[in-house]
């Protein structure tokens, strides 16, 4: 039995971006593969650890004192966690229906759009369950304005950092 031979699809070895690498468009793949899946392991692993806090809440004495817009928000919550742990699991999913089919290109997209939608969640998450267990501990004034720090602090640090950092280099590479 003979083995496929390789040259049939060996790839030239031609760097098609000036970024310092010498890869593939195919290496360039499978390392940004890797590096979605890094990300993802990241991202699931606090969204099961706040998915299972929310999910625990529901079990305890304490549950049954909140009032009917606090269930609402709580229910909201796991839906949103839920959301959050569906966009994150999406490009594996999709990995392994389009496994040997030298889609990687695709799925290293298809796994970009779905996590920068998990982290989308994932904020308001964040945001929503701390909220959450200020208004039931304190009272809905603190979780406004915890809403609010907590807002500001995502927002900065999640998308005008990274603006400011991007913008910085693309302006530096100009030059």
């Amino acid at each position: 039995m003979s083995t496929p031979r390789r040259d049939d699809h060996r790839e030239q070895r031609v760097d098609d971006l000036v970024d310092g690498r010498d890869e593939t468009a195919v290496e360039r793949a499978d390392r940004n593969w890797n590096e979605v899946l890094q990300e993802l392991r990241v991202l699931q692993t606090g969204t099961q650890i706040l998915t299972g806090f929310l999910l625990a809440l529901a079990f305890q004495p304490s549950f049954a004192g909140l009032t009917d817009p606090q269930r609402v928000v709580y229910l909201t919550l796991v839906v949103l966690a839920t959301v959050a742990a569906i966009f994150a699991l999406a490009p594996v999913a999709l990995h392994r229906l389009v496994f040997r089919q030298h889609a990687k290109a695709h799925v290293v997209m298809y796994g970009h759009v779905a996590l920068v939608a998990s982290l989308i969640a994932v904020a308001l998450l964040l945001v929503g369950v701390v909220a959450f267990v200020f208004d039931v501990v304190v009272g809905a004034p603190a979780a406004v304005i915890v809403i609010v720090i907590l807002g500001v602090l995502v927002a900065v640090l999640w998308v005008v950092a990274p603006i400011i950092i991007r913008i910085r280099n693309s302006t530096k590479g100009a030059r």
